[in-house]
C-alpha cells in the first residue's frame, strides 16, 4: 500500500464514525414521542462524546 492510500484511513474511519452516529440516532428516535427527543438527543450525543473522549 502506497503513502498516499495510507493518508485516506483518518478520513475513513472519520466517515465510519458518522455513520455510525447516524445510525444511533435514528435508533434511538424510533418510536419516541415528540416531546421526548429532545432528551433522546441530548443523551445519545453525551454517550458519543463519551466514547470519543471528550466530557462537555
Amino acid at each position: 500500500m502506497e503513502v498516499t492510500a495510507w493518508a485516506l484511513v483518518p478520513v475513513a474511519i472519520l466517515l465510519v464514525t458518522a455513520a455510525t452516529a447516524v445510525v444511533i440516532v435514528m435508533v434511538a428516535l424510533r418510536g419516541t414521542a415528540s416531546r421526548d427527543r429532545a432528551t433522546v438527543l441530548k443523551a445519545v450525543a453525551e454517550v458519543i462524546r463519551a466514547v470519543r473522549g471528550r466530557r462537555a
